[in-house]
Formats: C-alpha cells, structure tokens, sequence
C-alpha cells in the first residue's frame, strides 16, 4: 500500500486537532478532524486506515468510542490523554488500543508512532504469504486472519500480531521483551502485563492454541 492513509482525527481541542492535521497531511495522509465523539462514531461504517482518540470528548467519550470501533472492525486505533497516564494506557490497552500517547505530546512523536502502525498493519507485500495450521485454526498471516474450521475469529490488531508471533515459532520461547518489540515496537515504554493480558485474551478466543507460560521469561506455543 502507498502513503495515502486515511486518518481520523477525534480531538475536541481544536487548535491541537489542527496542528495535528497539518503534520499528518506532510505525510500525504488524509485526514478527518472529528470534534465530538458521536459524530465520530456516525462514520464508523465508514472506516479509515486509522483512528486518533482522544479520550475526553463531548457526545461520546474515548472509551466509549473505542468499544464501538473494535466491536465493528480490526483498525488500529492510537489513545491520546491528559488524564491519568497509567490507568488510561492499562483500560485503554484492554479494550483494544494499540499505542497510547499522553498529552502533553510532540506531534512529531505521534506521526512516528501512527507510521510505524499503519506499516505493521498494511505493509504485508514485502511479507511471504504464509498460512499456519494449527489445531483446526487457520492463521493467514497475510490476510491477517485467522479461522476455527471455516468460521472467522475476531481478533484485535494485537491480539492478531502476537498469535502471527507465537504460531511462527512453534515450539520456540520467546521473551515477553521480544514479544513487546514485535507487538509494540522498540519505543514501547508500558508494563509487561500488557504482553500477560493480550495472551489471556487470545487464550480465550483461541482455546485450541496451547499458549505455555514460561515464568519469569515469556511464553511459546506447543505444536499440539
């Protein structure tokens, strides 16, 4: 895919939203400035490449938003907040987000993140087209999806990285700080609890994948 990224924008500080914009747009993206979050969430049927979020919003607050966005489609979204660092990150993580900047930000910091994003998650032409079987699932790793028989499983975008990680290397222990560098990337600064809890999800949603628990190092995948 080429840079023409369509980004939306869910910011209510006007000023910032702008500024923002402008650095997207040097980019070459096209960019969306929602200033209310249910506006926001009436072109959810309308999905971009990206979603920014901002969590303190009229009409619909980020959290709010968020479950809507995840529950219809797999695009990434980054979380902004001048809130409560620690907490905003661990419920945004939980529900789905995958980067989380705190305000106050450099824009260029959150055109960095967003690029290296949106190149994880659509840039899979480089990649080998590769599908894993495992247990009756189906991992295509560069459709990104995964199947149980014939019926589609809904997967986060981390959820979906970290099962391409794992499936990958059957049989092989992986550090959670290797899997935080190819989930989040190098720049990552969170808790490894965030690596614990979007195993325990993909457990849930994948019972048939035996994920084994390497204390005090990571985890792997057994063949059967």
């Amino acid at each position: 895919m080429d840079n023409n990224y369509k980004i939306y924008l869910v910011e209510d500080e006007k000023n910032l939203a702008e500024v923002i914009k402008a650095y997207m747009e040097k980019e070459g993206w096209d960019v969306t400035i929602f200033l209310d979050g249910k506006e926001a969430h009436d072109s959810i049927n309308k999905p971009p490449h990206l979603w920014v979020l901002d969590i303190m919003l009229p009409g619909m607050d980020g959290y709010q938003l968020l479950k809507a966005i995840k529950a219809d489609q797999d695009t990434p979204v980054i979380f902004i907040s001048a809130r409560d660092k620690d907490l905003d990150r661990v419920l945004g993580l939980e529900l789905g987000s995958d980067d989380y900047l705190a305000k106050p930000f450099m824009p260029e910091e959150l055109v960095i993140r967003a690029k290296k994003l949106l190149k994880r998650v659509y840039q899979t032409e480089v990649q080998e087209h590769k599908k894993i079987e495992l247990n009756g699932y189906t991992i295509d790793t560069n459709s990104r999806t995964v199947h149980d028989y014939e019926e589609l499983v809904e997967l986060t975008t981390k959820e979906m990285d970290l099962i391409i990680l794992l499936t990958s290397n059957v049989g092989n222990a992986l550090s959670r700080e290797d899997i935080i560098e190819y989930v989040w990337g190098s720049d990552y600064f969170g808790s490894e609890r965030a690596v614990d809890d979007v195993v325990r999800r993909v457990r849930k949603k994948l019972p048939r994948v035996h994920v084994e628990t390497l204390y005090g190092y990571g985890y792997r995948v057994l063949s059967s």
